[in-house]
C-alpha cells in the first residue's frame, strides 16, 4: 500500500489545489465551471480549517471540503434525528489518479473528521448524472432521501449516520 497522508490544507497548497480543481472541469459528469470552485471558495475553506488534502510524497492527489451551506441544511429531506449534520463537498481526485480508491480514502477520512468534530450525521448533494460519485458514495452506505434543484443543477440528496 502506498504511503498516503491526509492533512489540513494550508495557504502553501493553494496553487496545487487550484490546479486540481481546474483539472476536474470538463471531465465527464463534472458540473464545475469557470466560476466554481474559485479562489474565494478556497479562501472560505482555508479560513474555516475545512479543506483537507490527500498527499503522497508531498504531492496532492485529492482534496475534500467540510462544507457549510445554509440553503442545503434547510432542505426538508434531512432526518432531524441525525442533527447536527455535516456536509462534504468539492471532492476532487487528479484525473490520472482516479479509479485507484483515493476518493474513498479521503472521503472516509473526512467522515471521521466530522464525527470527531461532534456531528451525528452527514448529508451530501450529488449531481444526479455523476455516476462515478454515486458509485463511490454507495460504498459508504448513504441513503437516497430525495432530490432537489439548486445552483442550476439537479441533485440527489444522500444522508447517513456517522
Amino acid at each position: 500500500m502506498k504511503n498516503y497522508e491526509t492533512v489540513l490544507a494550508t495557504e502553501a497548497d493553494r496553487s496545487e489545489i487550484r490546479a486540481l480543481y481546474e483539472a476536474q472541469k470538463g471531465q465527464e459528469y463534472c458540473s464545475w465551471n469557470e466560476h466554481y470552485p474559485s479562489d474565494e471558495t478556497i479562501d472560505f475553506d482555508l479560513k474555516r480549517d475545512a479543506l483537507y488534502v490527500l498527499k503522497e510524497g508531498g504531492r496532492i492527489k485529492a482534496a475534500i471540503s467540510l462544507e457549510e451551506d445554509e440553503d442545503v441544511d434547510k432542505l426538508t429531506c434531512w432526518n432531524d434525528s441525525l442533527r447536527p449534520e455535516g456536509e462534504l463537498a468539492r471532492v476532487a481526485v487528479w484525473p490520472e489518479e482516479q479509479g485507484k480508491g483515493l476518493g474513498r480514502i479521503i472521503f472516509g477520512f473526512a467522515m471521521e473528521e466530522l464525527k470527531r468534530r461532534g456531528f451525528r450525521g452527514l448529508h451530501i448533494l450529488v449531481n444526479k448524472h455523476n455516476v462515478k460519485a454515486i458509485r463511490c458514495y454507495a460504498v459508504f452506505g448513504f441513503r437516497n432521501v430525495g432530490e432537489c434543484h439548486m445552483y442550476d443543477q439537479d441533485f440527489i440528496c444522500y444522508e447517513r449516520e456517522l
